[in-house]
């Protein structure tokens, strides 16, 4: 269980969440079972500030959510982090797509406070589709992912909506939702072009399954170009 959140800040704020975020809300969060994932800076965008953060299952996020956000560390740093967000309900909530599906990382590999934050970028594309149709995931799922893992660097997770209820109405989700999220590393910007361009130009790509995508899908995917915080373990 994986929630992304999008968060638009208040100009100029966001170098002062992430060090915040990245001081106060790591340990602290993953002390009540849940697992921070990734920070990012959005490159697009200077007032944007994304982060990934995981649940064994739903239930557990219910415990975890309310153990942390009725505890004492949110009680003391939970009004400043307020203070930079000007919204923070644009969150999808997400499950691994396949049991190979997940990110494969591990709090023990998280730099420590004051690290420098990697030279890296990471991308998380977006493709949204009519509510209740499977195709456009089976598209992704079994056509795409082998172009992607043949032409580039193999994707970090594949997610798609979780359709449970959110028990936890505090943190408000997107509802009505049917994405697939790919997240990809990738060195720097020329490296993510080159494997974009690759994949197009892939005869099964371009032939059938870019088109089939593009007839399931609602509207054209959403590309984040992220910039991992010096804390975040994906990267």
């Amino acid at each position: 269980m994986v929630e992304l959140r999008q968060y638009t800040l208040r100009p100029g704020r966001r170098d002062e969440l992430i060090e915040l975020f990245d001081r106060e809300f790591v340990e602290t969060q993953e002390a009540t079972g849940m697992a921070v994932l990734g920070q990012f800076r959005d490159l697009d965008d200077p007032d944007r500030f994304v982060w990934l953060r995981g649940f064994p299952d739903m239930a557990a996020r219910h415990r975890s959510l309310t153990d942390f956000y009725g505890g004492p560390v949110w009680a003391e740093h939970g009004p400043r982090a307020n203070t930079t967000m000007a919204d923070s309900d644009d969150v999808l909530l997400l499950r691994p797509a396949s049991a190979r599906g997940g990110l494969a990382v591990t709090p023990a590999a998280r730099p420590g406070a004051g690290a420098p934050a990697p030279d890296r970028l990471v991308s998380a594309t977006v493709w949204s589709f009519p509510p209740g149709r499977s195709e456009g995931v089976a598209l992704i799922q079994d056509g795409l992912l082998p172009v992607l893992r043949a032409t580039g660097p193999a994707p970090l997770a594949v997610l798609t909506t979780e359709t449970a209820p959110n028990t936890f109405t505090r943190l408000p989700v997107r509802t009505g939702e049917n994405v697939t999220v790919v997240l990809t590393a990738y060195p720097d910007e020329a490296a993510r072009r080159l494997h974009v361009a690759e994949v197009a130009a892939h005869p099964l790509a371009r032939d059938a399954v870019l088109p089939g995508i593009e007839r399931e899908q609602t509207g054209a995917p959403h590309v984040l170009r992220l910039g991992p915080t010096a804390r975040s373990l994906i990267r």
